[in-house]
């Protein structure tokens, strides 16, 4: 072998040599930094997703525990159990990669929080109705908070995320800070937020500030930080976005490597190529596609200190989410790439025999609530009655994911103009003999609405922002103070 070539050969094994290690020590350092917890305590998604594609739904968590290098923000009775979710943001991504819907869940929100196992001690705590959601996890753990949610929108989250103090404060230094923007300036002595009027760059301390404080903006409700939050998040989406952050291998290892540092994660995830491929996914998505929305709430009627879900808001929310509608663009067709569009309807050669009339006002029909929707079948009800079916009546029923209608014996015919007035497809239709008359058992997907298969309707401007809007927040009067 040639002299030249020889020490070609050596340079080139040494580099491939070192290329392999420095890749190794990075995969070994991320995958050791990484936490992990159950995504479930008691009940929720079984089902193995894949992360590079398909629809996925992962539930993003800020901690208020006040454990190892988060004590300075409390006492040491603020660091027991698993602490309360100060954030719960539930992050949508679309089966093709275009569009991503982030959720808000206010930490005020009273919600019904179901049976659930703490993994670790095997303990098992009873199901609570009226509970703040950011209650779901101090008890059982991260899981709860995921089986909550999942209880709560009729959707079933793949994966969670969870990060604590330190990790807002060294994510906002490694991408050198985020601009935010408030119309005064603004002091609050709880958060130690400090900041001028306008156009600020935050990071460190007064990033986790601006996050955490729950008075400096609008009237000093959790709303207000709700908006604030979701400008911040918006406006570090499109920093990193311009600085090519995504597509570059040494800030994404820096990156990596703080927030894996302070993230606990489900085993599912909790990997360094499944971290990757998630953020493979986001980087090419179009900033105006990315939707920050609030849930719909109202006082509550329990405690007015408190929020619960506004209907029929609420409800139009959730169901457009499960019918994966573009909440940027509610018309836009919502057909997967994977899906074919249905082959045309054959043409009946022969017609059937008509059946002799009969009076609709006279018929036996029932409307099984089994959508989860609480008062659902009412609206159903109220639509069959102006169909003419003046008898209708309804009952509260277990939860079902498909609506059917069944008809009893010589009821086919008014099963059929029963499924008519409501849309429901005639595959949809069964005998069953026990029933009297027809019973419109109603399902999971059809919850909003008088027909069903139609496009959820939305409550108006549910969109706060999307990551291509800059925002200003409006500051606490309570708080402002001079520059």
């Amino acid at each position: 072998m040639p002299v030249w070539l020889k020490v070609v050969t050596a340079v080139v094994s040494v580099a491939m040599i070192g290329g392999i290690a420095f890749a190794g020590f990075w995969f070994l350092r991320l995958q050791n930094n990484i936490s992990r917890a159950p995504l479930n305590a008691g009940g929720g998604n079984n089902e193995q997703v894949s992360d590079a594609t398909g629809r996925m739904q992962i539930l993003i968590l800020g901690s208020d525990t006040r454990d190892g290098e988060n004590a300075e923000y409390g006492t040491a009775d603020d660091s027991k159990g698993y602490g309360k979710s100060d954030v719960m943001m539930m992050m949508d991504i679309s089966e093709d990669n275009k569009r991503v819907s982030v959720v808000s869940f206010p930490r005020d929100l009273l919600v019904d929080i179901p049976e659930c196992k703490d993994e670790e001690t095997n303990q098992v705590y009873p199901a609570r109705s009226g509970v703040m959601i950011n209650e779901a996890m101090a008890e059982a753990g991260i899981g709860c908070a995921v089986d909550t949610v999942n209880q709560l929108t009729g959707l079933e989250v793949d994966h969670f995320m969870m990060a604590d103090f330190t990790a807002v404060k060294e994510l906002s230094n490694a991408v050198g800070g985020v601009e935010v923007c408030i119309s005064d300036a603004v002091y609050d002595p709880d958060s130690r937020l400090r900041l001028p009027a306008g156009t600020s760059a935050v990071q460190g301390e007064m990033a986790l500030a601006f996050l955490r404080t729950r008075h400096a903006f609008a009237d000093g409700g959790d709303l207000g930080r709700i908006k604030a939050q979701q400008g911040f998040l918006s406006s570090l989406t499109r920093k990193i976005k311009d600085d090519g952050t995504l597509s570059d291998p040494g800030r994404m290892l820096k990156i990596a490597d703080v927030v894996t540092q302070n993230l606990t994660v489900d085993e599912g995830l909790a990997s360094v190529p499944s971290l990757l491929t998630i953020g493979n996914r986001l980087k090419d998505i179009d900033i105006s596609k990315v939707a920050f929305v609030a849930v719909p709430t109202t006082p509550a009627l329990a405690d007015p200190n408190r929020l619960q879900i506004a209907e029929p808001d609420g409800s139009q929310l959730f169901a457009a989410l499960r019918q994966d509608v573009d909440l940027t663009d509610p018309t836009a067709p919502t057909q997967s790439p994977t899906e074919s569009p249905a082959p045309p309807t054959a043409t009946p050669t022969e017609t059937a025999p008509q059946l002799p009339p009969y009076d609709k006002s006279l018929q036996p029909v029932t409307v099984a609530n089994g959508s989860g929707v609480p008062g659902r079948a009412q609206e159903i009800v109220q639509a069959l009655v102006s169909g003419g079916f003046s008898q209708a009546g309804q009952f509260e029923a277990t939860a079902v994911e498909q609506s059917v209608v069944y008809y009893g014996t010589d009821f086919a015919d008014v099963a059929a103009d029963v499924a008519a007035v409501l849309g429901i497809p005639a595959a949809q239709m069964l005998p069953a003999p026990n029933v009297a008359g027809v019973q419109v058992y109603l399902g999971t997907d059809f919850t909003t609405g008088v027909t069903y298969g139609a496009p959820a309707a939305l409550p108006e401007d549910i969109v706060n922002q999307t990551a291509k809007d800059a925002s200003c927040q409006q500051a606490n009067p309570a708080l402002i103070v001079q520059d």
